[in-house]
């Protein structure tokens, strides 16, 4: 590197060019000329929001009918999570008591003490308790007359399954108990009177519901006469 002099009879002077590029960047280093700089978390903000812009730049460009075919898209995909939420509900899938998908969530209890407590909640307005009482008073009511084996650890689904093939003219409201029960306890839903009725009702037939001698062994049941 060579430098020369203010005027013509200067002498050129030769300087080294690693040490004139060291003295340059020890000159830029200096605090002065970095005072307007953007400062760290910025630079990392801006590096994030280019890395953003290309990302959507690329789709758009993958897309058919550019950005506005994107936007399309992405209010599909925001409609679709939209309508499994309020189909499935909160995702929450064990309940507070830490029993897991169990039925029977405490020590045992008859079925009798089962529909009294979902009686008290029914009168308090608290339907979601009572379904669950009224379901746990169903499932217990026919472990009691050995119509169902106590086991457990069962799940309403499967209280419904197993009972309604025994009880094939209640099989339905069976299943319709069973996820009302489910959609209180795992979904995050909220029942209200004429859920509960439906149990209840449930519950009523299903107490007339006696086995008969014919089919006893093959057990199935029969509607006994009102």
């Amino acid at each position: 590197m060579t430098i020369t002099g203010g005027t013509a009879g200067d002498t050129p002077v030769d300087v080294p060019r690693v040490p004139a590029r060291e003295a340059a960047e020890r000159e830029l280093s200096k605090p002065m000329y970095h005072e307007n700089d953007p400062s760290l978390l910025q630079r990392g903000l801006d590096r994030f929001w280019e890395w953003v812009g290309g990302l959507f730049d690329s789709a758009a460009g993958a897309t058919p009918g550019g950005v506005v075919g994107l936007v399309a898209v992405a209010v599909v995909v925001l409609a679709l999570i939209a309508a499994l939420w309020w189909r499935l509900g909160t995702p929450h899938r064990t309940p507070a008591g830490g029993a897991g998908d169990s039925l029977f969530d405490d020590g045992p209890r008859t079925a009798a003490e089962h529909r009294a407590a979902a009686t008290r909640h029914a009168s308090a307005g608290q339907w979601n308790q009572a379904v669950q009482e009224r379901m746990r008073a169903i499932v217990r009511s026919l472990e009691e007359r050995t119509l169902l084996d106590p086991r457990p650890g069962r799940t309403a689904d499967e209280a419904a399954a197993e009972a309604g093939r025994s009880l094939p003219a209640h099989a339905e409201g069976l299943r319709a108990a069973a996820r009302a029960f489910d959609d209180v306890t795992y979904g995050g839903r909220s029942a209200d009177e004429p859920a509960y009725r439906r149990i209840e009702q449930l519950d009523g037939a299903l107490e007339r519901t006696k086995p008969t001698l014919a089919t006893t062994a093959a057990t199935g049941f029969t509607e006994a006469p009102r």
